[in-house]
């Protein structure tokens, strides 16, 4: 009698105030308990360690925020015989831009010209001669919120005026790409092949494309070039599943890599396919491979999102010829998914140092695990009666398509405070009050 396979104990990574990416449904068939340690924040790192290792726990799935990367670097240093997915080293981008940009450069995956300093001189004489228009961001944090701390600059004034009201340590600036058809692209990867793209329009009268701006979407004509730049960055990475934001320059049709990262909203069933490849990956094989034909995107983006929202475990079978043979149907591309390579500390890039004499800088930046203080200054906080949506964007843990419903119950005056939020969301009561915090009272 043949001796049953040995599965690895797998278990979730959850933080409090931070959106699930992965649960129990994405596993559909795993035959054995899969376990889930959540993280609280603030001192929690013995305690959770212990929890992992109590449980015996092999695997850990989810991704890492901004705030507790540095963190995590420690708590696997810490379980070396546990294994992160995604890796520690993979995650790297997740933390920041600044990140992004050295990721880039150590892989030469062609990117804008970016500027990261901490030397306020030194930006001042870049801006006086560099190429405008420049692209300004807040390097640290884990998006850019629907655009809020994105700030397209036209001349020295302008980016002068900008840095000294922001104050952004470091100085993150990159040449703005004339964008081909006013849009740029997000493209999804799970074992390197693209299982969805698609193109990002800026709204009327916007320049950031972002659907939180009231700008749309395209699946077609999603171009090969873009979706080569996105596998070599998966590969790089060596990302079990992976997104990247792509800039196609309208006078030279060549990519450039604006963001890319492994914490990117998804579609269930994108979710589903990225639990079916980790499963295949964890029972060598025992588990189907998910088949996603390349472009089947095109068809999917026909599909109205209310009926798309309730589609879940999509599965397209592979393809096979009939008998006589007459008819076949070949995928288009040549994009295979495929186990990712191991990673180790040496994948990760060396970061740029801040100055020591730097004092007002955010923990995150400076190296900390956390940020040591959650106050918000009083006029910093939001009015809900006007918040915008880029604002709610920037709550941490916050989904666009929340954000949007959130919006739309205070424009109806069905809710004047956050607390009311549990009447019309499953949000659990912690994160309500999370959100509650950065707001007027």
């Amino acid at each position: 009698m043949a001796k049953k396979q040995q599965l690895p104990k797998l278990g979730f990574l959850y933080l409090d105030y931070v959106l699930r990416f992965f649960d129990y449904s994405n596993f559909k068939g795993w035959p054995d308990k899969i376990e889930a340690v959540t993280y609280h924040w603030k001192n929690d790192k013995t305690r959770f360690i212990n929890e992992v290792k109590r449980k015996k726990i092999d695997v850990l799935v989810g991704n890492i925020p901004a705030t507790a990367y540095e963190t995590f670097k420690e708590i696997a240093h810490a379980l070396p015989h546990v294994r992160f997915i995604p890796s520690i080293e993979t995650q790297f981008s997740n933390k920041s831009k600044e990140n992004v940009t050295l990721f880039c450069r150590k892989y030469n995956i062609q990117a804008p010209k970016t500027l990261i300093t901490y030397d306020e001189k030194k930006a001042d004489k870049y801006f006086k001669n560099c190429h405008y228009p420049q692209i300004i961001k807040r390097s640290y944090g884990a998006s850019n919120y629907g655009g809020y701390y994105v700030h397209k600059v036209d001349d020295y004034k302008e980016a002068k005026a900008l840095l000294k009201e922001k104050k952004y340590k470091p100085v993150y600036s990159q040449d703005g790409i004339p964008l081909k058809d006013s849009g740029d692209l997000r493209v999804m990867l799970i074992g390197h092949k693209p299982i969805c793209a698609f193109w990002r329009y800026s709204g009327s009268g916007e320049w950031i494309t972002n659907t939180s701006q009231g700008g749309s979407m395209s699946y077609e004509n999603v171009p090969m070039n873009a979706l080569e730049l996105a596998v070599k960055a998966s590969k790089a990475a060596k990302a079990e599943y992976w997104a990247c934001d792509i800039a196609i320059d309208e006078n030279t049709d060549e990519p450039y890599i604006l963001e890319c990262a492994t914490a990117f909203a998804a579609f269930p069933y994108v979710r589903d396919w990225i639990g079916q490849y980790i499963m295949w990956d964890l029972s060598g094989g025992k588990f189907k491979l998910p088949h996603v034909p390349l472009f089947s995107w095109e068809e999917l983006g026909k599909m109205d999102p209310s009926v798309l929202r309730t589609l879940r475990h999509l599965y397209f079978s592979k393809y096979e010829p009939s008998v006589d043979g007459t008819y076949w149907l070949t995928d288009k591309g040549n994009f295979d998914m495929e186990l990712t390579d191991d990673s180790n500390p040496s994948d990760v890039p060396p970061s740029i140092e801040p100055p020591l004499s730097e004092d007002k800088l955010p923990e995150m930046v400076k190296g900390k695990s956390e940020p040591e203080s959650s106050e918000i200054p009083e006029d910093e906080l939001y009015d809900i009666k006007d918040v915008s949506l880029t604002e709610l964007m920037t709550l941490q843990g916050m989904e666009e398509d929340v954000a949007v419903n959130i919006k739309e119950l205070i424009s109806d005056k069905k809710i004047n405070t956050f607390e009311k939020l549990s009447e019309y969301f499953t949000a659990s009561k912690e994160q309500i009050k999370q959100w509650s915090e950065f707001f007027k009272k």
